[in-house]
């Protein structure tokens, strides 16, 4: 009865649901029962597989692969596994090698998934149980797999389900490779052994076809070309055929065409045969090829590397490639003679005698080749020649100069000309031609002149240096313009500023100072917080240095400062900007200080007035008590003189004020004393 009521319950389950998915409903309901049967009592549990086995009696759920077998290789004795596994199996699975049915045997043919040794509680059924194999997993296990027996294409199937349903299943044929080692390959040309490392000789321009073979190989060896360290193509994808002799082997077979150019003379080409059974995994046989080509030249040590005169040998060697070899022939353009029939031609040490042009030619039995010319040309370091006018040039300020050289040398030199700073190693470039010519002459110009003449032989620079040539500079002072960037200085409230100007002047200087606002200081003297200090010989000559100190800077001081220099020929002024920068507040003023310092003294009169007049109120209403001491008295105004004294505040002379205030201050105790 409870059978016929869960079947009515799955027909009309199927029968409302769309026919495409019904199939798929009933597997569900089946997978879920079976999950459910876990979790009830043994006598439930045999009373449902009854029930479950009634109900699938009219179901339909089809039976399909989740893995079907894939191409494996195998060494020979080695085990092999084929992958087969079923969902919803119910038939029988079985297996097929080379279209024949194959049987399981112990320790040969064995089903991957074993049922258990036992009974773990649980209750397996299944309606067609296959000999030694459960579940839905037909996976078969091939031990210590043979050439001969194990070798072929192999099928996994699977029985339907039951007369009606017609679910069998046949896997798609997979191949089991035992492996068996291929020979050697070997190369053949024109229908020839062409033997390891041998020629393959072949005129420049020609087409060589050669093939690859490797025989007995399982799975035929894989024939890979290379010409040099490049993989080249085969005219044609590699052939493979099963050996005569022994169907279960393979020969393989590629054929490679090469071109025959000069420049493959000599390279390699490589034929490598992959194999898994292989020690390497790859066997390689190769050949060299000869082309025979009418020859080609080069030059080692063209013209193009600087040879420098009597120091450098000269080795031009005209390098011929051809096949057979060619000999060699060097001519020197505007003479008959040979120069030379060798290979290399010397010349040590060059001189400017050996420049010209110089060309080689090569011949074989082939032909010959063109003619490659170098031009040889000599170097030497430049040389001054001349530098002047004279050795001493005096010109007055801001009037013109001019100096000129001359030098030689090849490559032809360039010209610098460059002024010595202050007998030092420091140098300024004033021109870069062969003539100097200043148009305005200062006091910057004025110092030693050097002219340089330069060339690169070799990648290394050559140099010639003139004697020096000394420009003397006579005139009224001029203050030497600074760097734009310290025409203004910054500088914090409270801390020092100093400023600096060099001067140079011929004649010396007799008047040197700072003006600002209406304020000047001379050179080497000082007025309050300023002071300018005496001239100082500058490193350059005729030229001096004028520094301004500012003690104690503050927002007033945000001002230019002009250095006037003076000399009989005339006089030149330049200005410093000084910028005070942080937060400024007014300064007390002298006199509210002592205001303040008055207030706080009267304050202290006053109360030490109103001390003493409490004590002799105290005293006047206690003089008849027997208690009182003049002793106590005397003790009293000695407290209160105490007091007084620590209370009285700083003295006068502490109190702090600004320079001219404190100036002030010591006058009026001076008229004191």
């Amino acid at each position: 009865m409870k059978a016929n009521t869960a079947t009515a319950a799955v027909s009309s389950t199927a029968t409302e649901m769309p026919a495409q998915h019904r199939r798929h409903h009933r597997c569900g309901m089946q997978q879920r029962r079976h999950h459910h049967q876990h979790y009830l009592p043994q006598p439930l549990k045999l009373i449902l597989a009854f029930v479950i086995i009634i109900c699938l009696q009219g179901t339909n759920c089809f039976q399909r692969f989740s893995e079907q077998p894939k191409y494996s290789e195998v060494n020979p004795g080695q085990d092999a596994l084929l992958t087969c596994k079923v969902i919803d199996k119910r038939g029988t699975c079985s297996w097929q090698k080379d279209n024949k049915p194959v049987g399981i045997y112990a320790k040969k043919y064995e089903w991957a998934a074993r049922p258990s040794s036992g009974i773990s509680g649980n209750l397996h059924l299944d309606l067609h149980p296959p000999p030694m194999q459960i579940g839905g997993d037909c996976s078969l296990w091939i031990r210590s797999a043979t050439l001969d027996f194990d070798d072929g294409l192999w099928e996994c199937q699977v029985t339907a389900s039951d007369f009606t349903t017609q679910d069998a299943l046949t896997s798609q044929p997979v191949r089991l490779v035992v492996r068996v080692v291929p020979q050697r390959p070997r190369l053949e040309y024109e229908g020839a052994h062409v033997p390891p490392g041998h020629n393959i000789t072949i005129d420049s321009g020609g087409l060589a076809t050669v093939k690859c073979v490797s025989h007995y190989g399982n799975p035929p060896a894989t024939l890979k070309w290379y010409l040099g360290d490049q993989e080249i193509q085969p005219i044609h994808p590699q052939i493979n055929n099963t050996e005569p002799d022994n169907p279960r082997t393979w020969s393989a077979t590629s054929v490679v065409q090469v071109t025959a150019m000069r420049e493959r003379h000599g390279d390699i080409l490589r034929c490598l045969a992959y194999h898994e059974s292989y020690t390497a995994k790859s066997v390689p046989v190769e050949a060299r090829l000869d082309v025979k080509y009418a020859p080609t030249i080069r030059l080692i040590g063209s013209p193009e590397i600087d040879l420098e005169e009597d120091k450098d040998a000269l080795i031009l060697r005209c390098v011929a490639d051809a096949n057979p070899p060619a000999s060699i022939v060097w001519r020197r353009a505007g003479r008959s003679e040979i120069a030379s029939l060798q290979e290399t031609l010397q010349l040590r040490p060059v001189g400017r005698r050996d420049a010209g042009l110089y060309t080689c030619q090569a011949q074989n039995s082939v032909g010959t080749s063109e003619q490659l010319s170098v031009q040889l040309d000599v170097k030497y370091p430049p040389k001054i020649v001349s530098a002047g006018p004279d050795r001493l040039t005096t010109a007055p300020l801001f009037s013109p100069a001019a100096f000129e050289c001359v030098a030689e040398g090849n490559p032809m030199p360039s010209y610098k000309w460059v002024q010595r700073i202050a007998h030092g190693s420091k140098f300024v470039e004033r021109g870069s031609e062969p003539r100097l010519v200043i148009d305005n002459v200062t006091y910057d110009y004025q110092g030693e002149y050097e002219c340089r003449a330069t060339n690169y032989i070799n990648g290394q620079e050559r140099v010639a240096v003139s004697e020096p040539i000394s420009l003397q500079v006579v005139g009224a002072p001029q203050v030497l313009r600074p760097h734009p960037s310290m025409h203004t200085i910054s500088v914090k409230r409270g801390q020092p500023a100093v400023m600096s100007l060099v001067v140079c002047a011929d004649p010396r200087p007799h008047r040197v100072s700072w003006e600002w606002g209406s304020l000047r200081l001379e050179a080497g003297s000082g007025i309050d917080r300023f002071r300018a200090d005496d001239m100082l010989q500058d490193s350059r000559e005729d030229c001096y240095l004028s520094t301004l100190h500012i003690l104690h800077t503050d927002e007033h001081d945000s001002r230019p400062y002009y250095l006037v220099v003076e000399n009989e020929r005339g006089t030149d002024r330049h200005a410093i900007h000084l910028n005070v920068e942080g937060t400024f507040t007014e300064p007390l003023e002298m006199s509210y200080l002592l205001g303040i310092a008055g207030g706080c003294l009267a304050a202290i009169l006053i109360l030490i007035c109103l001390c003493i007049y409490a004590v002799r109120s105290k005293k006047c209403c206690f003089k008849g008590s027997s208690g009182y001491k003049s002793s106590d008295k005397d003790s009293e105004k000695a407290d209160l003189k105490s007091r007084s004294d620590s209370t009285s505040g700083p003295q006068g002379d502490s109190i702090y004020t600004t320079p001219a205030g404190f100036h002030h201050h010591q006058q009026q105790q001076q008229q004191q004393q």
